[in-house]
Order: structure tokens, then sequence, then C-alpha cells
């Protein structure tokens, strides 16, 4: 035969199960206590009623009377019978000084000895005791009647125990129905309670929620995206070690509002927002952040679900691939162009006019070599060389003429460790995207680029990288200098993918290398955007720099 063993039991059902005998065994002490505490007083009652009905007749005149007579039986018997009713008693019983009975319930009883104690009695006292007599145990009372000082009889009262007895268990059933009901009310209370409860749990035991626990503290350290909880009033209510690093906060930021942790206003807002938010893309001081936010709700909102990744790297490589799809795109021009020209050089051969097709090959190869040469002679830095050759190529394909500022000469291996090429991509290609943009369309349509380096005032302070971008464009209102670099910030037409990342994305780069970034109107009209970039590292950077005594006019670039 199998005996299937019971599961555990939910918390709810514990604590209801706990609840209930809890309460069972408070009621059950109280009772106990009662009738202990209730037959005590029952029996101290007694012997009071006891000691007072047995004066009361030894203190009768009628009694006093009696005792002198020869029957006094006859006179005494129904006095005490009357009395014993009236009292509500069980016996009196009058007797001689010697305990000879004159009264007695028990008529047959009456002419024999008293059953009991008569010692302090016959010394003038009164004293009760418990003493099992004729009519079974009983309390009783014992004074004298006295004739001046001479004791002429005994009078003894008494209730049985049985009696006691039977006043105490009537009150203990009247308490047992209170506590039945105390208890009942108890049971009901504590169901209800616990019916809540076993919502709130999902009938899980304790095992299962501390195994959940266990879970959830794991998991919520082992996912390397950030994980944030919000209650009701937007406070703090979680977040786990991916959260705080992709936020860049520190301390104990449980029970802040979220408004309290310094982020940037853009991503305190769509924190706050009440709508859900999906793959939003934000920007931190040194991070690109995607967020989504799910609203907690139960009837009634409770809370926000946040979730962060981390594309900064994704972004810059982004980046780069946008470079490299627009040196693709430019090769791809340059190659039909080639094409085109190729194809004119061999007409011409076909006509008979071989000097004229060597004077126009030649033209378009030193215009070509020009370009390249003009390019690598100013920035022999390699990547940059070729962003600035490459967006030289897809500016012409828009009718934007692109140069190279004659001022500007940047030394192949100046550039430290620190400073990547990838950022340095990041930055100038946004600034002259943003520029030829800008220009597009203006008459004499131009951008202009300055790459060089810069000596400081202060002695101590590293030489910089100064990279500046002017266009022909409209330029930038004073009024929006700042807003221009914050994130969907744009004052072109809105296009799928959105705009306004660009110069965000290169005030992050700037601010990541502890650099400064301005714009400002530049000459002739149209924008002007700069940045410094302080250059740290080591005496090969101090050796390579090459200073300039006057700034030249540079590019910029258009939000």
């Amino acid at each position: 035969m199998r005996f299937s063993v019971p599961g555990p039991r939910s918390l709810a059902g514990q604590l209801f199960a706990m609840q209930a005998v809890l309460i069972a065994v408070v009621v059950a002490g109280y009772a106990l206590f009662t009738y202990v505490s209730d037959r005590s007083q029952a029996e101290e009652a007694a012997r009071r009623q006891a000691r007072a009905v047995a004066r009361s007749v030894a203190d009768s005149p009628s009694v006093l009377e009696a005792a002198h007579t020869s029957d006094p039986t006859a006179r005494l018997q129904p006095y005490a019978m009357r009395v014993m009713r009236d009292t509500e008693v069980d016996f009196i019983t009058i007797m001689n000084p010697r305990g000879i009975r004159w009264t007695h319930p028990d008529p047959d009883q009456i002419g024999q000895p008293f059953r009991g104690h008569t010692a302090k009695a016959l010394k003038g006292e009164t004293f009760d005791e418990t003493y099992t007599g004729t009519l079974g145990p009983s309390v009783r009372a014992v004074t004298p009647i006295q004739d001046g000082k001479k004791i002429v009889g005994l009078v003894s009262a008494g209730i049985r125990v049985e009696e006691i007895t039977q006043r105490v268990q009537d009150q203990l059933t009247a308490l047992l129905g209170v506590a039945a009901g105390a208890l009942a009310l108890g049971a009901v209370g504590t169901y209800v309670i616990n019916a809540r409860l076993r919502r709130h749990t999902h009938g899980m035991n304790a095992a299962e929620l501390s195994r959940m626990h266990d879970y959830h503290q794991a998991a919520l350290h082992a996912v390397r995206e950030g994980l944030l909880m919000l209650d009701g009033q937007y406070r703090v209510a979680l977040i786990n070690d991916g959260g705080r690093e992709l936020l860049g906060v520190a301390g104990d930021v449980v029970g802040r509002s979220v408004a309290e942790l310094g982020l940037p206003t853009p991503l305190t807002g769509a924190l706050l927002a009440s709508e859900p938010r999906v793959d939003e893309v934000h920007l931190t001081a040194s991070r690109v952040l995607v967020i989504n936010t799910s609203p907690v709700s139960g009837g009634e909102r409770r809370g926000t679900v946040v979730t962060l990744r981390d594309v900064t790297e994704l972004q810059s490589l982004m980046g780069e691939l946008d470079s490299e799809r627009g040196f693709t795109q430019a090769l791809r021009s340059q190659a039909h162009e080639a094409a085109n020209r190729l194809h004119t050089v061999v007409s011409l051969i076909e006509l008979g006019r071989a000097e004229e097709a060597v004077e126009f090959a030649t033209a378009e190869l030193e215009l070509a070599q020009a370009l390249t040469d003009q390019v690598v002679a100013a920035v022999s830095e390699p990547v940059l060389a070729a962003l600035l050759l490459g967006k030289t190529a897809q500016a012409n394909e828009r009718g934007v003429e692109l140069m190279v500022s004659e001022d500007s000469c940047l030394d192949d291996g100046l550039l430290p460790e620190s400073l990547p090429a990838r950022d340095l991509v990041t930055i100038l290609g946004n600034l002259i995207d943003n520029a030829v943009d800008a220009a597009q369309g203006s008459v004499g349509a131009r951008v202009t680029v300055a790459v060089y380096t810069q000596d400081t005032e202060a002695l101590d302070d590293a030489p910089e990288l100064v990279l500046r971008v002017s266009d022909t464009g409209p330029g930038v209102d004073p009024e929006h200098a700042e807003a221009v670099f914050q994130r969907g910030f744009s004052t072109k037409p809105a296009r799928p993918g959105g705009r306004g990342l660009g110069l965000a994305l290169v005030r992050q780069a700037v601010q990541r290398h502890e650099g400064a970034l301005s714009v400002s109107e530049a000459d002739g009209g149209g924008a002007q955007f700069e940045v410094r970039l302080p250059l740290r590292e080591t005496e090969a950077v101090a050796e390579g720099v090459t200073s300039r005594a006057s700034v030249p006019s540079g590019a910029g670039g258009n939000a």
C-alpha cells in the first residue's frame, strides 16, 4: 500500500495554521486560568457565606433562648431549615457544647455527634474548614453560641464542594462559549488575512519564496544589462550592478527620486514618463544607452520597470561603418567617373587624336594627385587622411567643395594611445557630415576643415589637438548654441531614423577626453564648430607638436 506524502503548505496556509493554534492555545490558557481563579474565588465566597450564616444564627436571640429549653430541637429544627432555604446553604447544624446535634437537614442525624472539629469554637473562636461529613465534602464554618461568657451551644453552616463545583462549571460553560466565539472570529479573520496573503504570494510556501529570492538576487548580479525598478512615486525601488554602472550612480540610491540622480535631462524625462518607451537612444556623459520602460499596473499604477543596454561600442562601430560606406560610395562614384574618362581617352585615340588624349588623361591624373597630396601633406595621420579624402569625394557628389586649411598640420604618430582613432572619426566625421548638410544648396557651397596641434598657455598643461570645421550654410542661432548639442535637436527636416544624434555623440566623445566643444559664426557667415582635445601622453607628443601663433578660421556645422 502506497502512502502519498503531502507537499509543503503554502506560506499563507502555514500562517493560518500557526495563528489558529496560537488563538486556540491563548483561549484554552485563559479558560484554564479563569477556571482555577473562579474556583478559588467560589470557595472563598462559600467560606464567607458560611461564616456569615453561622454567625447570624448564633447571634439570634431565639436560638439562645431555645438552647436553654429542655427540647431545643423542637424550636430550632424548623428555624434552621427555614434559614437554610433563605440563605442557600446546604446545611445548618445547631448542637450542644458536646457536639450532639439539635438540628440537621437529615432528621435521622439529629441526636448524633457532629462530624468535624469544634475545639476552636469551644474557645470562643469562629473558624472555617473543608471537611467530609454526612453530606459529603463541604466548606463549613463553626461558631459558638454564647450567653455572656458562657458557651451554651455551637452552630455550623456549610456548602457542599459539589455545589461549589457546579457553580464554577456553570461559569466555565459560559466562558467556553465566549472562548469558542472568539476562536471562530479569530479563525475567520485569520482566514481572510491569509487569503489576501495567498493571493500576493501566489500560493508559494516559505521554501519556494526563499528559493525565488535567491534566484532573484543571483539574476540581478549576473545580468550585464541594467535593470531599474521605480515605485509609483518614481523612487528607485531596485537597481542592479549593471544599472549602477551604466547610469554612473554610486552609493545607496534606493528610495531616492529619479530626478535626484543627476542624470541628463532627456534621460530623466524618459524615466519619469508615464507611457512606455521602446528602444529609445539616450546619451550620458560617457555612454550611449538604449532604454525600454514598461509600467507595472494592477488596477493602479504601481511603478515602472526600466531596462538599459549599453550601445556605446555599437554606436562607434556604426559610425565607422557609415564612414566606410561613404568611402565605398565615393570609390564607386570615382570608378564611374574614371570609366567615363577612360572612354573619352579611348575615343580620342580612335579618332586619331593621341596628343589630346594624353593631355586629357594627364590633367585628370594631376588633379586627383593634387587633391591627395594636399590632404596627406596637411594631415599625415592615416585614419584622418583617409576620412578627409572620403568625405571630400562625398561632398563633391553633393555639390559641396571640401577644403583642408593650409594651416592644417598633423604628423603621423603624434596622437597618444589615450586618444583612439575611432573617437576622432566620430568627432570629425559627424562635424563634416553636419557641415556638408548645412552648406548644400548655398551659394558657393564650401566646407573648410582645419586640423592642427597647439600649445596651451599654462606651462604645465599638455598641448591640444584642434579640430575646426566651418561651412557656408545658414549658421546657428546664438540662442541654440547649447541646445544644438542635445540629442534630438535639429534644424533640418526629419528623416527616417531621426536626427539630432551626431552632435550629441561629438559632445560625448569630447567630454570623455576632457576636451572643449564650441560653436560660433564663421567668417563670411555659416557656422563654425571647434573641438579642443588635450594630448597628455609622453615626450614624443611634446616633440611633435607644431605650434601656431595665429589660429586659422575653421570649420563648423549645422545642427
